[in-house]
């Protein structure tokens, strides 16, 4: 495939979102190349995690300079993960060539982004719980300096299995999946050394995955120059508006495009796409506004703004 500038400036707005996110690149890049670009899903799986192998270095070295990575906890991810990213591409390979194994990576890319966009939700559900805990006095303060963490292997190593297998098959996984897992395993853990620590781990995982498509996969050389050439400035930029813009706007929208891509992926017709994206839109704004008033905040996220002492 020659290089395609189409791609190179999709990939560039991806890139921002990773930036802003620290979420959403595979679980983006491969189903927009599948479903607009009518690549195959392997050659799709095949070039994002090779572009991804060059991205995620960058990203490390300055969490790794700010003190925001548990080492402790990377080597444990990366005893499951790396072995397992690269058997992800051998899994994929067994299961066939021609229709049948891009039919079975299409179904198993959708459901992981659906899992990825549940993911999201959850994560922003745990951080109003936590912002209720601190108000009301039923969390007891943060101490000084980072956590003390109890490092537990065998269920480290787990998520490092799981993870690293899907993103070996699908590309999907290495920001949205396993940092969803941490949150549950470790809720201890400051939002900083969350992304720092996914991300560290993420080096070897995605370059292990890399490494197996390279030999077993499908890489097409100007597709990945292409996500290259748009990625690695988009998520330079994006680090930079990050502190600028809502994170949590771009999570919305973010868990919205996983959403319907993962619809479109697991086959469902473009009318039924729409009304189900429709149903979503109705009712998770209601649900949200009751989840907010449970925990004692007020349903508008302006109206918690005005009220606020500080009148922001």
């Amino acid at each position: 495939m020659d290089f395609n500038w189409t791609i190179a400036v999709v990939s560039l707005v991806i890139g921002v979102v990773v930036g802003l996110t620290g979420m959403g690149g595979g679980a983006l890049t491969t189903p927009i190349l599948v479903l607009f670009f009518h690549i195959t899903p392997l050659a799709a799986v095949s070039s994002d995690l090779v572009s991804a192998a060059v991205m995620k270095p960058v990203g490390s070295i300055v969490h790794l300079r700010h003190g925001t990575v548990r080492l402790e906890l990377v080597k444990w991810l990366c005893v499951g993960s790396v072995p397992a990213a690269f058997c992800g591409v051998l899994v994929a390979r067994a299961l066939g060539t021609g229709s049948g194994v891009e039919t079975v990576i299409q179904y198993a890319l959708g459901a992981a982004l659906i899992l990825a966009a549940a993911g999201l939700f959850f994560r922003a559900y745990l951080r109003l719980s936590e912002r209720a805990q601190h108000r009301d006095g039923r969390r007891d303060p943060d101490p000084e300096g980072p956590p003390t963490i109890d490092v537990k292997p065998v269920p480290t190593v787990v998520i490092g299995l799981v993870g690293g297998l899907v993103v070996g098959m699908t590309s999907v996984g290495s920001g949205s999946l396993i940092i969803i897992a941490l949150m549950l395993l470790y809720p201890t853990l400051r939002a900083s050394e969350l992304v720092g620590t996914d991300l560290v781990q993420a080096v070897p995982l995605v370059a292990s995955a890399a490494l197996g498509h390279i030999l077993f996969g499908d890489l097409s050389l100007g597709l990945t120059g292409a996500l290259l050439a748009g990625a690695v400035p988009g998520a330079f930029i994006g680090a930079q508006l990050s502190s600028r813009l809502p994170g949590a706007l771009i999570r919305r929208a973010l868990a919205f495009v996983l959403l319907a891509s993962a619809l479109k992926l697991l086959g469902l017709s473009t009318v039924l796409t729409a009304v189900l994206l429709g149903v979503v839109i109705v009712v998770s704004g209601p649900i949200w506004m009751g989840l907010r008033r449970a925990h004692g905040f007020p349903a508008l996220p302006a109206r918690e703004r005005q009220l606020s002492p500080s009148g922001l």
